[in-house]
């Protein structure tokens, strides 16, 4: 392993971790594909079994072993010896990595991965039957919680507008614990994504599209008519705002969760979970 003591803060080599922006990582290194950065030992490991290069790496000293230690057999495994060898691995003591990355994490571990090409939207509707679509979500915890959601229940994969978070932001790929590399998804292009068109594509594709919306004509979500179709495609909207109207109106249907004591809505994350199981079955 080619292990390297973090002496300096300012070391140009660190910027990856530090300094560069995540859309920035997108250009970053590799122009066509980009790169990301991927948290914690699990959701590494993942990126890895998906078949994402790994580039370099940052470790707390303390975490080499028992953090670090089955990435590198993972390394070694699916890219040879070779490769674990030429892979800088940056160390340091928890304060220092702290101090350089601005933040704690329990695990101590990052990683730089090489992007591979994302799935076009068409090429990405062609097989499949379930599929949730992230209208404008733009916070990245959701994003998550919504894929882990898709991946756990039987989804067939995750289509998000050009406005939605990326998926393999650290946080989005954190909360999904890794999912995100174990489900396909794919981001419309920013012409696909204004007004209706997205609903339009989907429609043209054979998925009757179900927009989850507080609307005074939305049926309940265990309908068994919806669920007897044989492609769907459960629309969710960013929190707060939620759908555009346009959008609920293009849509084949329009659903709700029952609420009870008062309550009027569900986080869009927790609301995808109880979706997806009810369309699932």
């Amino acid at each position: 392993m080619n292990l390297i003591e973090i002496t300096d803060l300012n070391a140009p080599e660190l910027d990856v971790f530090s300094r560069i922006t995540e859309p920035q990582l997108r250009t970053y290194f590799e122009p066509e594909l980009g790169i990301f950065l991927a948290e914690t030992g699990n959701v590494i490991l993942r990126a890895l079994e998906a078949g994402y290069e790994p580039l370099m790496m940052l470790a707390e000293t303390e975490k080499i072993e028992s953090e670090a230690g089955p990435v590198f057999e993972c390394i070694e495994k699916l890219w040879g010896k070779e490769k674990l060898d030429s892979i800088p691995v940056y160390t340091a003591k928890h304060e220092i990595v702290v101090n350089l990355i601005g933040y704690n994490l329990v695990r101590g571990l990052w990683m730089a991965l090489r992007r591979k090409p994302e799935i076009p939207a068409e090429e990405f509707c062609r097989d499949k039957r379930r599929i949730t679509v992230l209208f404008d979500v733009v916070n990245p915890t959701n994003v998550g919680a919504i894929i882990r959601s898709a991946a756990a229940l039987g989804m067939d994969g995750a289509l998000l507008t050009h406005a939605s978070v990326d998926p393999l932001t650290r946080r989005a790929a954190r909360v999904s614990m890794g999912t995100c590399f174990q489900i396909p998804w794919s981001r419309a292009t920013l012409e696909q994504s204004e007004g209706v068109n997205l609903i339009r594509l989907l429609q043209s594709y054979g998925f009757k599209t179900v927009a989850m919306a507080l609307t005074e004509n939305s049926t309940s979500i265990d309908n068994d008519e919806i669920r007897a179709n044989e492609k769907l495609a459960v629309i969710m909207g960013s929190e707060g705002p939620g759908l555009p109207k346009e959008v609920i109106a293009a849509c084949d249907y329009r659903v709700m969760i029952p609420m009870y004591h008062g309550v009027d809505s569900l986080n869009v994350a927790a609301a995808s979970a109880v979706a997806f199981w009810e369309l699932m079955k």
